[in-house]
């Protein structure tokens, strides 16, 4: 069945596919045992989960393995370096104890930066009697990430996440926390937070109990700091039948209301990375019922070579996303983790993609922002290329930073026409950034260019 055929009421029960019993899925049993064996050599390092919504509805089959929804869920051999997938390939064919496959995985996997931009070093709070709150990260002045520990999984998993390492079973490397109460009085402890934002894996995989009970915490806490809450999600794109059929659905969408009517602000932050992802009657409807609790849809996606570099695609996903009542929000910039030599796209064509679809849309498009690398010192935005005392160089600004006072302050880097993180870029017109001192003498981290 397509989604064409697909009503969003047909009550559909979610059934998942992992490594374990990824074979099992009709459509890549069709595939070669080579292809099948590449997928999961690449499986064993980094996290592969789809469901059947995903499967039957949103990739197409006929266009495989180039099909953008195909490369976003499924492993392909080029996620790996080549030194990387071959270290894998001869462990799978030389041995069967997963003891000695997942030694060799988390070798690797150390290799890949599991934590960018100073997560686990710089961004674990601490509570006044000296408590680290592992299951939160605290950035930015105004907004505080929140892990519950039951949310960590997704109802299918990207094959870009930066979130990687929370899945591939390395404790050591997750963020998680159970304990609503240790968030309240961070929260009362931190007065300059307005914003909470649940993330994981996925807040929504809970069910709304569980999610209520967090809520509940918050709500009643009545902390007059306290404006919005967001909740970090690719539901909407995955499993749009939480809000519609799922047995929790309309509790969940209760539990929604809850927020808006004690005057916080609901911020449904919804990953949508490809046009395609908003094309089912179901998703449709799904995004009519979470906006109807009061919640606002803000949209926002990496780009991503093999899956959305294409200005136009961007134009008309921006359009359907206000179109259907949502917010774009953001581009980013493929972090440097994981699979980023597979994903990442050059600065210089990320925001030649992003001005050439931004030109396209209308105003109440243009809300969105990018191209941003969310990086150790902020949220860097790529302005554009220009030339200055004739010198092509990048201009950059800072749509958040670590220190607050460096957030729209215009900077600029030589141009580099393959540069696709921050660290690749050299200062113009000087031998350092402005933030750069700071950066090093009060967090200790020193720029690699």
């Amino acid at each position: 069945m397509t989604y064409q055929e697909t009503v969003w009421d047909e009550s559909p029960s979610l059934k998942s596919y992992t490594l374990a019993n990824f074979r099992e899925i009709p459509q890549i049993q069709k595939l070669s045992e080579q292809e099948q064996f590449e997928m999961e050599v690449v499986g064993n390092v980094l996290p592969f989960k789809a469901n059947n919504y995903v499967i039957e509805q949103l990739i197409d089959w006929n266009n495989i393995p180039k099909d953008p929804m195909y490369v976003l869920t499924f492993p392909q051999k080029g996620m790996l370096k080549q030194e990387h997938f071959e270290k894998m390939s001869t462990t799978l064919k030389n041995t069967s104890d997963k003891k000695e496959i997942a030694n060799v995985a988390n070798e690797i996997r150390l290799q890949l930066n599991p934590h960018p931009a100073g997560q686990m070093e710089l961004n674990v709070p601490t509570l006044k009697d000296g408590t680290k709150l592992y299951g939160m990260q605290h950035k930015y002045k105004e907004t505080c990430l929140f892990f519950p520990s039951q949310s960590q999984t997704c109802h299918a998993y990207c094959s870009f996440c930066f979130r990687w390492p929370q899945f591939v079973g390395m404790d050591e490397m997750k963020f998680a926390m159970k304990e609503g109460e240790q968030l309240v009085q961070y929260l009362i402890e931190h007065p300059e937070i307005t914003d909470v934002l649940f993330t994981g894996g996925d807040p929504m995989i809970m069910k709304a109990r569980m999610f209520s009970k967090y809520i509940e915490t918050l709500v009643e806490a009545k902390l007059p700091n306290l404006k919005t809450i967001r909740i970090g999600t690719k539901s909407l794109s995955y499993w749009p039948y939480k809000f519609l059929t799922d047995d929790d659905s309309e509790l969940m969408l209760d539990v929604f209301k809850k927020v808006t009517k004690n005057g916080l602000h609901l911020a449904f932050m919804a990953h949508f990375n490809h046009l395609t992802e908003l094309s089912t009657p179901s998703v449709k409807r799904a995004i009519q019922e979470v906006r109807a609790t009061g919640a606002q849809i803000r949209t926002q996606s990496p780009l991503l070579a093999h899956i959305n570099d294409d200005a136009d695609m961007w134009a008309k996903m921006w359009t359907k996303q206000v179109q259907l009542g949502c917010i774009p929000y953001y581009m980013f910039v493929v972090r440097d983790t994981g699979a980023q030599h597979y994903f990442g796209v050059s600065l210089a064509k990320a925001q030649e993609i992003f001005r050439n679809a931004y030109k396209k849309v209308s105003g109440l498009g243009r809300t969105v922002r990018g191209p941003s690398m969310s990086a150790t010192p902020g949220k860097v935005q790529v302005d554009g290329i220009v030339e200055i005392n004739g010198e092509k160089v990048f201009s950059l600004r800072f749509l958040q930073g670590r220190n607050e006072d460096w957030v729209s302050k215009p900077f600029f880097a030589k141009y580099d026409e393959n540069a696709i993180w921050l660290d690749d870029l050299k200062p113009a017109f000087g031998e350092k950034f402005f933030f750069e001192e700071e950066l090093e003498q009060k967090y200790g981290v020193k720029m690699s260019h």
